[in-house]
């Protein structure tokens, strides 16, 4: 397969994977933005500024570089793009993101209160509990740098008072990842009404997370 047809193929997955998270929720309206790193050439490849999903088409979709500039494309990037180059700049293990506005995570992100891994598949998916970013405006790079030294070794982050971030090594993991965040926030939300939930016992940790 040629890089071209490769480009093509990376194009119609970042479309279909921006249309089942705006399917189930995750991304209400044009809110958030989902990217790809092409594994040939390095490039991202990104969805477009305050688009709509259900129209989007892999003619909308832009190709930057790691510098952030326009290699493919004619929509306005992503105001948030740089924070994805950051996390590809020092997250080898990234190769996709997604950046959503879950319901329930946003609350703990006004609350800036952690979201505990409640369900093991957050656990296995994020590595430990979901920390929270203190609130700043999120279009640079340093923001970027910023929120991977919360995230430490996890692949999710809720920003304060604006959605999450969530990485995976493929379009899929990262998409499962914030979906199990989203699951968390719901089922611990839920669970205070009612108590102190209990908290999967940390000598599974290391038997889950790998």
């Amino acid at each position: 397969m040629t890089a071209a047809q490769d480009m093509i193929g990376l194009k119609q997955e970042l479309v279909e994977g921006a249309a089942q998270v705006a399917s189930i929720g995750l991304v209400p309206l044009t809110q958030g933005n989902l990217s790809l790193r092409d594994p040939r050439s390095g490039h991202v490849l990104m969805t477009p500024h305050d688009f709509p999903y259900d129209q989007l088409t892999t003619d909308d979709v832009l190709v930057l570089d790691l510098a952030g500039e326009v290699i493919d494309g004619e929509r306005e990037p992503s105001h948030e793009s740089q924070v994805h180059l950051a996390v590809y700049e020092r997250r080898a293990d990234a190769a996709a993101i997604v950046h959503a506005e879950p319901i329930y995570t946003n609350l703990f992100g006004v609350l800036h209160k952690a979201i505990a891994p409640l369900h093991v598949g957050t656990l296995i998916d994020v590595r430990g509990e979901v920390p929270v970013m203190p609130f700043a405006p999120s279009g640079s790079r340093q923001f970027g740098y910023d929120m991977l030294e919360v995230m430490g070794d996890r692949n999710a982050v809720v920003w304060a008072n604006h959605g999450m971030l969530a990485i995976g090594d493929s379009l899929a993991k990262a998409i499962h990842c914030t979906v199990m965040v989203e699951i968390s926030a719901q089922l611990y939300h839920m669970a205070l009404q009612h108590g102190e939930p209990h908290q999967i016992p940390e000598r599974y940790h290391g038997m889950l997370v790998g």
